[in-house]
C-alpha cells in the first residue's frame, strides 16, 4: 500500500510540472525582443527595433503600412503594450490577411484620445462594428505605456485597455473570418507607436 501511495504522489506531481509546463508553452511570444522574425512587412513605412521595443513609424510615402504575422491564428488571447508618439494612429489586425497595403479583416484600434481606442473596426466592410462608450475614452494613457487584451473566440470578441473592458461584441462574419495578426501605422504622416510584450495564447 505504502509503494502505491508513493507512485500516486509521484504521479500526480510530474502531472501537475507537465500541465503547468503545456500552459507556459501554450503561450507564443509573438515579438522577440530582437529582430521580426515571425512577421511580414507590408508597404513602405518604418518597423523595427530598438531597445527591446518594435517601433512603427511614418515613412517619406506617408502611407498605410503593415506589420503581418506569418502565422495565422483562430482562437487566442492576445496581449500586447503599446506607447503612441506624435498622432499615435494605429490598430490591431485579427483573423486578416494583406495584400499590398489593402487588409481584408477587423482591427482593434489604437487612437488618440477621444477616438475609440479598443473599438472593433472593419475594413473594406462596414466600418465601425462597435465603439467603446464616451466612459471609456478616459483609459487610454497618451504617451505612456497601456496594456492591450484582445479575446477572440468563435464570433465573439471582447477588448480590455488596462484592464477595463472596452467592448464585447458577437459577429457571425467575424466568426468565419481567418488570417493572423497584423499591426498597422495610419496615413498621413508623423505617427510613431513602440510595442513590446506581444504574447497569444491560442485556445
Amino acid at each position: 500500500m505504502r509503494l502505491n501511495l508513493q507512485f500516486l504522489k509521484r504521479f500526480i506531481l510530474a502531472t501537475a510540472v507537465y500541465l503547468l509546463s503545456y500552459q507556459v508553452n501554450a503561450q507564443s511570444r509573438l515579438f522577440n525582443g530582437f529582430d521580426l522574425t515571425g512577421w511580414q512587412i507590408n508597404g513602405t513605412e518604418k518597423w523595427y527595433v530598438a531597445d527591446g521595443e518594435l517601433i512603427c513609424e511614418s515613412g517619406p510615402d506617408k502611407e498605410y503600412g503593415y506589420l503581418t504575422t506569418d502565422k495565422y491564428y483562430k482562437n487566442f488571447i492576445l496581449k500586447l503594450e503599446f506607447k503612441q508618439e506624435a498622432n499615435g494612429n494605429s490598430g490591431v489586425f485579427f483573423r486578416s490577411t494583406v495584400k499590398g497595403t489593402v487588409v481584408k479583416g477587423w482591427q482593434v484600434e489604437v487612437a488618440p484620445a477621444g477616438q475609440h481606442t479598443g473599438g472593433i473596426y472593419e475594413s473594406y466592410g462596414r466600418g465601425w462594428l462597435i465603439k467603446p462608450d464616451a466612459a471609456s475614452e478616459k483609459y487610454l494613457k497618451m504617451g505612456e505605456w497601456n496594456k492591450l487584451k484582445i479575446h477572440v473566440e468563435g464570433d465573439r470578441v471582447v477588448t480590455f485597455l488596462n484592464g477595463h473592458q472596452m467592448v464585447s461584441i458577437k459577429d457571425e462574419k467575424i466568426g468565419k473570418g481567418e488570417g493572423g495578426i497584423a499591426l498597422q501605422i495610419h496615413s498621413g504622416g508623423g505617427i510613431k507607436v513602440r510595442w513590446r510584450n506581444i504574447k497569444l495564447n491560442e485556445l
